[in-house]
């Protein structure tokens, strides 16, 4: 019973139940300290979840990255939430004109954001494996060998101040409002867990449409230009309109299919992850050429 309710419940609660609260909250102009708590409340569920339904029974215990994928989640998670604070006066620096739709239900603003900064974040995610010195400092979040929630969190602090840039860029220049802010933060933590998670849950035909574990695992692949598929964030339309959008029903992943293939020595120390982008070392090649057997493993793209 517990497993058919994480299966099918476990998406639903997490998209519907606490984003819903977190704009709930947002709305009604409660304490920031919210905040915190809902992002904690999720953390919490991802790691309920992926216990009681593993997709990869052994990806739920650390593997010596335990206090690394810590270390990670909490400066990043710091960053996101200094980001909120900061937001007023961004927006009062470099708005350009308050075109922001006020009138509009506070969810309906929110999932706008949603849609405008998934484009923003897309689009920098997809040049991070195309421009060398982006590459540097994503390489980081694909040194993985263990897919589980709390990992979408681990992330190299400058890559991902980069992203949040791109994606709330946008979203400030046209006045995007506190609150809106506040409930989109606790939306990309949410959608990290769930994208990164190990819970072996379904969502059925939506998974062609957003950017959830099924869909991303295949981004993760260690093969470069194997890995190169599925960017998005929140959902996988720019995938689809990009030609990179990938899936293939009967393929099953496991740790020796993680990380990268040209650099399988990278640091897991979390103070040697921050630093490697600055080495001569850090430079691992984006378009290593794959062998006969790593393009068997290649995958159906529609």
């Amino acid at each position: 019973m517990l497993k058919s309710v994480v299966r099918y419940g476990y998406v639903p609660f997490m998209l519907l139940g606490v984003n819903g609260a977190a704009i709930t909250l947002a709305a009604a102009g409660a304490s920031k300290l919210w905040l915190v708590a809902l992002l904690l409340a999720a953390i919490g569920c991802s790691f309920a979840a992926e216990h009681a339904l593993p997709y990869e029974r052994e990806w739920n215990s650390p593997a010596g990255d335990g206090g690394r994928d810590v270390a990670h989640a909490g400066v990043n998670e710091l960053l996101l939430l200094v980001s909120v604070g900061i937001i007023p006066l961004l927006a009062a620096a470099v708005t350009v004109a308050d075109l922001w739709p006020h009138s509009w239900p506070f969810a309906v603003q929110v999932l706008a954001a949603i849609l405008i900064a998934d484009l923003g974040t897309t689009l920098t995610h997809y040049a991070s494996h195309k421009v060398g010195v982006l590459w540097r400092f994503h390489a980081v979040h694909h040194s993985i060998k263990r897919f589980y929630g709390f990992n979408g969190l681990m992330k190299h602090p400058l890559h991902q101040t980069l992203e949040m840039s791109a994606g709330v860029a946008p979203l400030i220049l046209i006045g995007l409002p506190l609150d809106v802010a506040s409930a989109l933060a606790v939306t990309v933590a949410v959608q990290l867990l769930l994208q990164h998670s190990n819970a072996d849950y379904r969502i059925g035909a939506l998974k062609y449409v957003l950017a959830l574990n099924e869909g991303h695992r295949f981004h993760h692949l260690k093969w470069a230009g194997i890995g190169d598929v599925n960017f998005g964030l929140f959902t996988l339309i720019w995938d689809h309109l990009l030609g990179t959008f990938s899936y293939d029903p009967t393929r099953r992943f496991s740790s020796d299919q993680l990380g990268m293939a040209a650099k399988p020595n990278y640091p897991t120390g979390y103070l040697a992850q921050l630093a490697e982008p600055f080495r001569a070392s850090g430079a691992c090649h984006i378009t290593d050429a794959t062998t006969d057997d790593d393009a068997t493993l290649n995958t159906a793209r529609s």
